[in-house]
C-alpha cells in the first residue's frame, strides 16, 4: 500500500465533491461545488469546472505526492474505460472522463467506477461492513443502486454492473421504471418515486415542498400516508435484500443514502419483510445496517480503488 494519497472524486448531479485521501481513509482536504448542470452547459463547462475543483483540493492539501486518481461517476458508462454519461448530468454523454484525467496526470493510475459502487467500497474497506468478507452495500436516495463484494473483493460482473439491486423486480407487472422495466427497487423505492406515490395518495406537503425530507419529516408527526410510503420503500428492500442474500450468501447489508436517515420509520418495515421472506436458515443470519461513512463513503471508496487495488480493482 502507497504511503501517498489518493485525488478521490465524487461526480453527481447536484454535487462535485474531491479529496486527498490517505492509506488509512483519513481525508487531509475536502472541497465540493455544485454540479454545473443547468440547460445550455455543454461538457467542456462541466469539464472545466471539475478541474477547478481538482485544483483547489490539491492547493489545500499542499500539492503532495499522489498514489493515483480514483473517481465515483454516476452511470451509465463503459467500464473500466469509463466513457462516462450520468442519466443526471445532461452535458456528458459518451465523456471520456479516464482519458481526460489520464492525460491531466500522465504516469498516475485513473480509475473510475460508478459511484454506488464506490460507495459500496466504502463501507466495506471501512465501514459497516469492514472485516466481512460478503457485503451488499446500497444507496437509496434519488436511485437505487448497489455494489457487491463476495470472498473479500468487488465483483464487477461482466460490464462493470454487478450489485446493481436497484433493478431486482420486488413488484412484478407494478410501477414503470425508468429503465423501461415495472416493479423494480428502484422504481418503487427510490426518494422521488416515494413522493409521487403518496402525493397519489393524499399527501399535501403544502409551501414545504414535496420532497423526501419532508415525507420523512410528516412520517415521523405520524402523517399516515407518509407513513405508509415509508413503510412501502421498508418492504420493497426488505423483498429485494431476501433475494440477493438467497442468491450471494451475504454476510452483511450497508444502506446509506437519504432514504437511509429515516431510521425505525424505513428499516423496521424492512426487517419485517425481510424476515418474512428470507427462509433459508443461512439467508436469515444477514445483518442489515446503516452506513456509517456517510457524505465521504464515495470519496473513501474511490480511494480504495487506488490504495487497496487487491481487493477492489480487477481491470487495466
Amino acid at each position: 500500500m502507497s504511503e501517498k494519497q489518493v485525488l478521490a472524486v465524487d461526480i453527481g448531479g447536484t454535487k462535485l465533491a474531491a479529496a486527498l485521501v490517505g492509506p488509512d481513509g483519513g481525508i487531509a482536504a475536502h472541497e465540493r461545488i455544485p454540479t454545473p448542470n443547468e440547460p445550455g452547459t455543454d461538457a467542456e463547462q462541466l469539464w472545466r469546472a471539475l478541474e477547478g475543483l481538482l485544483d483547489k483540493v490539491a492547493a489545500a492539501g499542499g500539492d503532495p505526492p499522489l498514489a493515483g486518481v480514483g473517481v465515483g461517476c454516476g452511470g451509465p458508462m463503459t467500464w473500466p474505460a469509463a466513457e462516462v454519461s450520468p442519466l443526471n448530468i445532461p452535458a456528458w454523454r459518451d465523456f471520456p472522463l479516464r482519458g481526460r484525467l489520464r492525460a491531466r496526470y500522465p504516469g498516475l493510475p485513473v480509475r473510475v467506477h460508478n459511484d454506488a459502487i464506490c460507495v459500496a467500497v466504502g463501507e466495506h474497506w471501512l465501514g459497516a461492513g469492514r472485516g466481512r468478507g460478503n457485503v451488499l452495500g446500497m444507496v437509496v436516495s434519488t436511485g437505487v443502486g448497489g455494489g457487491l463484494i463476495l470472498g473479500g473483493h468487488l465483483v464487477n460482473g461482466a460490464s462493470g454492473n454487478a450489485g446493481h439491486i436497484g433493478h431486482v423486480i420486488v413488484e412484478p407487472g407494478g410501477t414503470p421504471c425508468e429503465c423501461g422495466g415495472r416493479g423494480c427497487l428502484e422504481a418503487v423505492a427510490r426518494g422521488p418515486g416515494l413522493v409521487a406515490w403518496a402525493r397519489e395518495q393524499g399527501w399535501d406537503p403544502g409551501e414545504r415542498g414535496a420532497t423526501g425530507v419532508e415525507l420523512t419529516a410528516d412520517a415521523r408527526r405520524g402523517d399516515p400516508v407518509a407513513g405508509a410510503a415509508m413503510r412501502r420503500a421498508g418492504r420493497a428492500i426488505g423483498i429485494a435484500l431476501a433475494s440477493a442474500t438467497h442468491l450471494c450468501d451475504l454476510e452483511v447489508a450497508a444502506i446509506g443514502g437519504g432514504l437511509s436517515q429515516a431510521g425505525e420509520l424505513l428499516f423496521d418495515p424492512l426487517e419485517e419483510a425481510f424476515r418474512a421472506h428470507a427462509r433459508m436458515l443461512f439467508a436469515r443470519r444477514l445483518r442489515i445496517v446503516p452506513a456509517v461513512l456517510g457524505q465521504t463513503a464515495g470519496l473513501v471508496g474511490a480511494a480504495a480503488l487506488i490504495h487497496s487495488q487487491d481487493r477492489y480493482w480487477s481491470a487495466g
